[in-house]
């Protein structure tokens, strides 16, 4: 946050880049909140670079959106992580202080609490979670807040089991570890979180039953994903990528800007026309 009137910056960090709809979300909501003097880019940046990048960052840098594979290297370059962030060791968002400190944080995991009770989901007694990846360590990390029960992740190695069973210890979930080839066995959970990359999942879709819970698939491109079109056709709720990616864009504005309420609809409605236009 920064009361300097003055040209204002911040970007999204990653490589590959041009994919990102971030520039699109926090434009518009500059555009809503009035704030003409604020700027919002994309740069691709790997891991070997973003040092380099860091030092080069002057006062009118207000924050930063980090995506793969920068999430985990940039913590040593902070000054400071938030509790949520440390929990998943993962940062996508990074505030740049009026006294020069760089903090970190992640609002992926706010953004998933958000996207779902939007939707009607604020508790479960179960749940399933398909991938193992970084995105699936958020995806436990907002399961902690709204799952009274057990969670099941399925995964395709015994180091991702390993690792999954890791991440359950630490955020105090119940947690338990099943093969990728029983993957359709999480349709009997009332949340369902698909966290893989795009075609991972169209397999399972001829699986999915009728009357199926919630699923939470967290892509937003190609979408609908054969297993979100499935889950639709069955009568079950879907929640998208593109509500993660918005819901966690709030709070980086938010933060970024010192702004509160950021304009959810306005940027919900940006990224629908920008994802229409591919």
């Amino acid at each position: 946050m920064t009361s300097n009137e003055g040209p204002r910056r911040a970007a999204v960090l990653g490589s590959p880049i041009t994919h990102s709809l971030s520039p699109v979300l926090h434009r518009a909501a500059y555009a809503e909140l009035g704030l003409a003097h604020w700027s919002y880019n994309r740069f691709d940046v790997d891991e070997a670079g973003l040092p380099g990048f860091f030092a080069d960052l002057d006062a009118s840098w207000a924050g930063l959106s980090l995506t793969m594979p920068l999430k985990r290297a940039v913590i040593p370059l902070l000054d400071a992580v938030s509790g949520t962030a440390a929990a998943v060791e993962a940062v996508n968002t990074v505030v740049l202080t009026e006294d020069g400190r760089r903090v970190g944080d992640n609002t992926d995991i706010p953004g998933m609490v958000a996207a779902l009770r939007e939707r009607g989901v604020d508790k479960v007694e179960s749940a399933a979670v398909l991938g193992a990846g970084a995105t699936a360590s958020s995806a436990l990390a907002a399961l902690s807040q709204i799952c009274a029960g057990p969670v099941t992740t399925y995964v395709r190695s015994r180091a991702r089991a390993d690792e999954m069973r890791g991440w359950g210890e630490r955020l105090g979930v119940d947690i338990t570890v099943a093969d990728w080839a029983d993957a359709a066995e999480a349709f009997a959970a009332p949340l369902v979180v698909a966290t893989t990359p795009a075609g991972t999942t169209d397999a399972l879709a001829a699986a999915v039953p009728d009357a199926p819970g919630t699923l939470f698939d967290v892509l937003y491109e190609p979408w609908p994903t054969a297993l979100a079109a499935a889950w639709t056709d069955r009568g079950g709720a879907v929640v998208g990528g593109l509500d993660l990616l918005v819901h966690q864009a709030v709070f980086q504005v938010e933060q970024m800007t010192g702004r509160s309420p950021a304009p959810l609809a306005a940027m919900r409605t940006a990224g629908e026309a920008a994802l229409a236009a591919r």
